[in-house]
């Protein structure tokens, strides 16, 4: 390997050609829920169902990422649709996610067992069905030892995805199933697995931490200190159901990795406090050519809030972003609410750690 690109960079530098300097958006997203009023108000008149309205308003964002993934907290487990506490979800929430432009799922979190193994295994054969990319359930061993890390190759950079979750509510996993449950040697062989592929960055999503709590668990601190030191650089957290801060480390001005402990609910119908939204992780890797490492240059985040509105007796969620707030004909008592909404998470973002 180190071979063909001295022999790539020689042939570039005769023929006056500089190697081309490769950029890849990121973007993740929190928990994508469905609770039953959600459900009900996607319903139409003939049965089928519709999520469209939910997400027009931050799809273009979404689209603009090269790589845009989120944390599928639910199951597509067919008939009866179900909310709390045991989700399953109506096919066409899939759809219209892939729709908005998320490339991957992140399966591993405490509902992926909600519908047992047929609901784990029909999750993954629709989205194996519609071209969507997951993580952290697997049919069997054998799948996980083929796909797992999900290995994505953007624009010439290896990124590396892997996923855990602290549990599975108690509910045990049916053989020949598999679900990445947080375990420090598991983890450990994994990366040792992960580096045979050459990736040039890894990136850890994390169902962890403990609910409706707006800073870090000590578990939470201590298993990003031990995955920054075998190798992760990006941290994704979900699970809590709210915002947690962004803690980023720098070296001479340059980002050496970042958490982001929770981006918090991504779309649901949780009432509790800072659970009526979340925040979009937005970042930038890039490399200057084959041989140079990979460089985080920029982490940033967008605010996101769910909007319920009543029409028909159904209630309707939209997604309205806090970029676009002002230009949304929103009633005067909604943009109170996510004016609110904003202010506090910019309160629990900028909490020191």
């Amino acid at each position: 390997m180190e071979r063909a690109t001295t022999i790539l960079l020689f042939f570039c530098f005769c023929l006056g050609v500089t190697p081309q300097e490769s950029r890849v958006t990121l973007l993740f997203a929190g928990d994508a829920m469905q609770h039953l009023p959600q459900v009900q108000g996607a319903r139409n008149e003939d049965g089928s169902f519709a999520y469209d309205s939910c997400f027009y308003l931050v799809k273009e964002r979404i689209s603009a990422a090269d790589i845009a993934g989120l944390n599928f907290e639910t199951t597509l487990g067919a008939v009866p649709y179900t909310g709390y506490p045991l989700f399953s979800s109506p096919d066409a929430f899939a759809f219209s996610l892939r729709d908005a432009g998320f490339d991957i799922f992140f399966q591993a979190n405490n509902h992926a067992l909600d519908r047992g193994r047929k609901g784990l295994e029909r999750t993954i054969d629709l989205l194996d069905s519609i071209g969507i990319k997951h993580t952290g359930t697997f049919r069997t061993e054998a799948a996980r030892s083929l796909y797992y890390p999900l290995m994505v190759i953007k624009k010439g950079i290896r990124i590396a995805f892997l996923n855990y979750t602290y549990d599975t509510n108690g509910l045990p996993v049916q053989e020949p199933n598999k679900v990445n449950v947080t375990d420090t040697n598991l983890i450990i062989q994994d990366i040792r697995h992960t580096q045979l592929y050459k990736p040039d960055i890894i990136v850890a999503q994390m169902h962890w931490g403990e609910e409706y709590r707006t800073t870090p668990s000590f578990e939470q601190r201590e298993l990003a200190i031990f995955l920054l030191s075998q190798g992760v650089r990006i941290i994704i957290g979900h699970h809590p159901h709210v915002v947690q801060p962004i803690v980023m480390k720098k070296k001479e001005g340059e980002i050496q990795h970042v958490v982001y402990y929770s981006l918090g609910n991504f779309i649901s119908n949780q009432q509790q406090l800072h659970t009526e939204g979340g925040m979009m992780a937005e970042i930038v890797i890039s490399k200057k050519d084959a041989a140079s490492p990979v460089v985080i240059e920029k982490c940033d985040h967008a605010l996101v809030w769910v909007q319920k509105r009543i029409n028909n007796g159904k209630v309707h969620f939209s997604l309205v972003p806090s970029w676009e707030v002002d230009k949304q004909s929103m009633g005067e008592e909604d943009k109170q609410k996510m004016d609110k909404f904003v202010e506090n998470m910019g309160n629990i973002l900028q909490q020191e750690l």
